[in-house]
């Protein structure tokens, strides 16, 4: 085993690293900050700070999209920034642990594999762990064994709904619904009743204080763009519009868990009725959302510890605990040949 390894969960939105012998994830914003096309103007959560809000020679993105590289140049420019962040400016020969979907085609994985190849991070070694295995040991499941386990990742762009038993995903479905859809449909509503356009970070305030919103009886209060006068004006939003909106994208989550379940092989959704769903992913704590899928499948909801953390922790415990090593494998034969 190498002295120096790094576990890397790419996620659309928020980008999170282990680095071996830290005890925390480091995580920060998926976000590039571009100026005049070619010079990097800031990365990370600095850019995300600037997003929405830059002039025109400034080009923010996120790099991924729907869980996959869309545009590999930026993506390689951040996982150096980023690594090289860690390592404070002294980058070592390290091996490098990637949580891939299991529902992408061998081009897209083979995207990852360059990714890093080409990054200039010193890559001895690189190792791709099914995204849904390491959610699975980052919430503390022994997923080598034979129960059949139900983890739901809900993300940004993605919704992964995944079976696994015996250290394998038996079933899985990568669904383009999660955490972006949610914040549309917040804007499109608030859009419809109050002809008010509302930017997405203010979507993403208003969804994720949702919770403490309802909790104390508040409505929720935003600034935005009144599309008949044209002017700036402050509103407050009932919480029930928000849940309201919210529901359609809640339902098509709850559909397709019961497309895996009815495809589910009997003795496998016995050990899923006695375990319950295991529910992660940085969008999975929208408030209803756990509840709403224990009523719409009549099973148990956990919901991770640290939902957003979650791959990068079971990365962690890959690097440094032999017995999961199997679980690891590289692709290096794709490039030959697959």
């Amino acid at each position: 085993m190498a002295s120096s390894a790094y576990g890397i969960d790419l996620g659309t939105s928020n980008i999170k690293i282990y680095a071996k012998g830290e005890e925390q994830v480091f995580t920060a914003k998926n976000m590039i900050a571009i100026e005049n096309k070619n010079t990097i103007f800031a990365y990370g959560d600095a850019a995300f700070e600037m997003y929405e809000k830059a002039p025109a020679s400034i080009h923010i993105s996120y790099p991924l999209c729907n869980g996959v590289i869309a545009d590999i140049k930026n993506m390689q420019c951040l996982v150096k920034c980023f690594i090289n962040d860690l390592c404070k400016g002294t980058i070592k020969p390290a091996d490098y642990y990637i949580a891939v979907p299991t529902d992408v085609t061998d081009v897209e994985r083979r995207a990852f594999n360059d990714l890093i190849k080409n990054a200039n991070v010193k890559a001895k070694k690189i190792m791709f762990v099914e995204k849904a295995i390491a959610d699975g040991l980052g919430m503390d499941i022994d997923v080598k064994n034979s129960q059949g386990v139900l983890v739901v990742d809900i993300g940004y762009d993605t919704t992964e709904v995944s079976i696994l038993s015996l250290g394998g995903i038996v079933l899985s479905r990568l669904i383009k619904v999660g955490g972006l859809k949610f914040d549309d449909a917040i804007r499109n509503a608030v859009r419809k009743e109050y002809n008010l356009v509302i930017g997405g970070k203010t979507a993403e305030k208003v969804k994720t204080a949702l919770h403490e919103l309802e909790a104390e009886g508040k409505p929720a209060v935003v600034y935005g763009r009144d599309i008949v006068t044209g002017l700036p004006v402050e509103r407050e939003i009932p919480t029930e519009l928000v849940v309201d909106a919210l529901k359609e994208h809640f339902d098509t989550v709850i559909d397709q868990i019961k497309v895996i379940l009815e495809r589910t092989p009997p003795e496998l959704a016995a050990d899923i009725y006695r375990h319950g769903i295991y529910l992660t992913g940085g969008a999975c704590q929208v408030s209803h959302l756990d509840e709403l899928i224990s009523k719409g499948t009549g099973l148990k909801v956990n919901v991770a510890a640290s939902p957003i953390a979650s791959v990068a922790l079971g990365l962690s415990k890959i690097i440094t605990d032999e017995n999961f090593h199997s679980v690891a494998h590289e692709i290096d034969g794709l490039s030959g040949g697959k």
